[in-house]
């Protein structure tokens, strides 16, 4: 009777711990997100239970929660905020041969806690009245001062920028970084303020000639108003590159939770989220390049021109952000 017992409240208590849901934690705030859930559901009958909030109160919510945490699966934005939530140790290894295979080595954790789910890359936005419509070739050259009161960017505490002064770091290193970060102030139309879609406001207002800003929010711009349609009309997309490398690309990216209670939904979760359905629902819904080679892009992205990715890797990106941060607050980069 005891034994019996015993045995129907270890049924129970198993019972609480693992369910037919996920959890998710997600820093990602995108209707192409929700679409792509809803589709996990229908294809697999595993319910997905979200918590959205920003990326550091999310891995703060999880290093509190500790054992007791909910997430199965965390999803964040940037190299920086994946490399931290890496070091704080939120992440587990995922134990899949379709990642594997399928994810290139630069685009996942070395020990595989996390997979990248799709890629932005940081470009510049040039009116095409201007002279400069196809002259700029590389990042550095942002910083010479024959562009001195046209270039428009946003804050220095915004995690993209951060990024793109941690590549260049990794390639020409912390004192060349400051000094090319000196320049790119000297050359801004105004102090920053705004999102990456008010620096291409900016420039079909007149008030510069050049915005460095993320892919992605020029296809939500050629999706959103009619002022906003005519702001991606009248610009032409340049790809910088590293004069030693390619165009700096940053990520989203998703791991098991550390004590995710429903690890094989949440590998199936993130397995899904790679497959060529899910990426070309990412690249054609919100404008972002797929993960998965065979995925099909955005025609409006496609019409860019193709884009050499860097080859500094995301890890990188991570390791350098501190150095980054540093050196932008050295440099006067509000």
């Amino acid at each position: 009777m005891i034994k019996k017992l015993a045995l129907s409240a270890l049924i129970l208590t198993s019972s609480l711990i693992a369910s037919n849901d996920v959890n998710v934690y997600s820093s990602r705030h995108y209707d192409t997100d929700k679409q792509l859930f809803k589709m996990f559901e229908k294809n697999t009958g595993i319910k997905v239970k979200v918590i959205q909030a920003k990326d550091d109160a999310l891995i703060k919510r999880m290093e509190s929660e500790g054992k007791n945490s909910p997430a199965d699966v965390f999803i964040t934005v940037d190299a920086a905020r994946i490399q931290r939530a890496t070091e704080k140790k939120l992440f587990q290894p995922i134990q899949s041969d379709f990642l594997v295979k399928n994810i290139d080595s630069r685009l996942r954790d070395k020990d595989n806690q996390w997979f990248a789910l799709t890629k932005r890359a940081r470009m510049v936005a040039v009116r095409k009245d201007s002279k400069l419509s196809n002259g700029i070739k590389t990042y550095e050259e942002l910083a010479d001062p024959k562009y001195k009161g046209q270039i428009m960017v946003r804050s220095s505490s915004n995690v993209y920028n951060q990024s793109l002064m941690a590549a260049m770091i990794k390639h020409h290193g912390v004192e060349y970084a400051t000094t090319w970060a000196k320049g790119v102030v000297a050359n801004m139309a105004r102090n920053p303020k705004g999102s990456d879609r008010d620096q291409a406001r900016g420039i079909y207002a007149g008030l510069g000639s050049i915005a460095i800003m993320n892919t992605y929010y020029l296809g939500k711009l050629a999706n959103g108003s009619l002022s906003d349609k005519d702001v991606v009309e009248n610009v032409n997309v340049i790809f910088p590159k590293f004069e030693n490398g390619g165009t700096h690309v940053n990520i989203s990216a998703a791991g098991v939770a550390r004590y995710a209670k429903n690890k094989e939904n949440a590998i199936k979760f993130i397995e899904f989220l790679l497959s060529k359905e899910a990426q070309e629902v990412f690249a054609k819904g919100n404008y972002e390049y797929p993960i998965i080679k065979d995925a099909e892009i955005s025609p409006l992205v496609a019409s860019w021109g193709k884009v050499q990715d860097d080859n500094v890797t995301i890890n990188d990106l991570g390791k350098f952000n501190k150095d980054a941060v540093k050196a932008l607050d050295v440099a006067g980069w509000k």
